[in-house]
């Protein structure tokens, strides 16, 4: 049989992950945190485990979340989503993306994606027939280039996919992003993806530039977001995408032939959570900001060199003066012999640049990230 994906392996989160486990390292690789979801929450979901809420929920979610994901996309970004039309919960954000390209782009269409691009784009991309247009983001404040945007766009552009607090890279949008982007595609068929899955993880006293809150982006836009992100519950696997009724009408049909539905007791668990308490999302920003700081702070004697992340769970770090060695070899190296694993950046991209970077996650217990540190402060 000839493969619809030739050149799709195993992800590169799976391969360090299993490494990690392999070779007994800390695994500061995979983007999941080492300590558990709100008790709170787990009490919730376990409530309704046992309320028997365990049955098909509706095809976009429960009613109850929905409503809770229109009222705080009212709260932070003032976008009125009707939660009956505009709101569908999904089998978390890769799903979401999936289902977004598939309802968009057809074979001969062009999607613009920036490099180095969260792995799951191109296959999407490539599986609906379309061609992923790869731009390199500027290092090394991995910012886009707008003018090579422009430059890029065809008749043939569809949708372009962005990413804010970006993974791998942690840099952020601001509006004059959304502002350009906006201009861009004024009076053309283009379409926005827009992964915002660490919405709450933005740092110094920055704040979430989400296209919902953009007052032409958010009607030719689709934005996704993650549950299991934000709660430190990323086995559970619920996210949820909003669009305007007409866009949202094309994705739904794509989503109930890839998951159809998600898990009902977790959606009635996380409803009741949103209800209850609305300040965890609040607080999360200084949450992670202060993990960021403790791992920076801790490295800072290393020879590694970096600049602390503006968003997301990730610091990126140059290794140029510890090691010639390409990104994945030592990566490779020093998950199997120094006992740290880290993502390589490379496979994030179409074509690398000549840079010696790494891709830490700093969601762990200030413990794991202590001896974890200890240990690359010795090369």
């Amino acid at each position: 049989m000839q493969s619809k994906l030739p050149d799709v392996g195993t992800t590169i989160f799976t391969v360090m992950s299993k490494m990690a486990q392999d070779y007994g390292a800390i695994n500061l690789s995979q983007g999941f945190p080492d300590f558990d979801c709100p008790e709170k929450l787990k009490d919730l979901v376990a409530y309704y485990l046992y309320d028997r809420k365990n049955q098909y929920p509706p095809m976009t979610g429960i009613p109850e979340l929905r409503q809770q994901i229109a009222i705080k996309v009212a709260d932070y970004y003032d976008f009125e989503a009707d939660p009956e039309l505009e709101v569908t919960v999904t089998s978390g954000a890769t799903e979401a993306l999936f289902n977004a390209v598939q309802a968009t782009v057809r074979s001969g269409d062009d999607v613009i994606v920036f490099d180095p691009a969260y792995d799951s784009y191109e296959p999407a991309i490539q599986l609906a027939g379309a061609k992923a247009i790869h731009i390199p983001l500027r290092i090394p404040d991995y910012s886009i280039d707008w003018a090579l945007v422009e430059n890029s766009i065809t008749k043939n552009t569809k949708l372009i996919i962005i990413n804010s607090p970006h993974n791998p890279c942690g840099s952020i949008f601001d509006r004059k992003d959304l502002d350009r982007l906006a201009d861009l595609i004024r009076n053309k068929d283009i379409l926005v993806l827009s992964d915002e899955v660490y919405e709450h993880m933005v740092f110094d006293g920055q704040k979430h530039e989400s296209v919902l809150s953009h007052h032409e982006l958010r009607e030719k836009s689709f934005a996704v977001f993650s549950f299991g992100k934000t709660f430190h519950a990323t086995g559970w696997k619920l996210a949820y995408c909003v669009a305007r009724k007409n866009l949202s009408e094309e994705f739904r049909k794509v989503h109930q032939f890839v998951t159809f539905t998600t898990s009902s007791f977790v959606q009635y668990g996380i409803a009741d959570f949103m209800v209850q308490c609305p300040e965890y999302a609040q607080e999360l920003p200084a949450f992670y900001e202060k993990k960021r700081d403790t791992f920076c702070e801790l490295l800072q004697p290393s020879r590694f060199k970096f600049t602390s992340s503006k968003g997301t769970y990730f610091q990126i770090v140059d290794y140029s003066d510890i090691s010639d060695l390409p990104d994945i070899e030592f990566a490779n190296y020093l998950t199997q012999q120094v006992g740290v694993a880290a993502i390589p950046l490379t496979p994030f991209y179409q074509t690398a640049p000549d840079t010696k970077i790494l891709r830490f996650c700093f969601c762990k217990d200030d413990e794991t990230l202590e001896r974890a540190v200890e240990i690359l402060c010795k090369l």
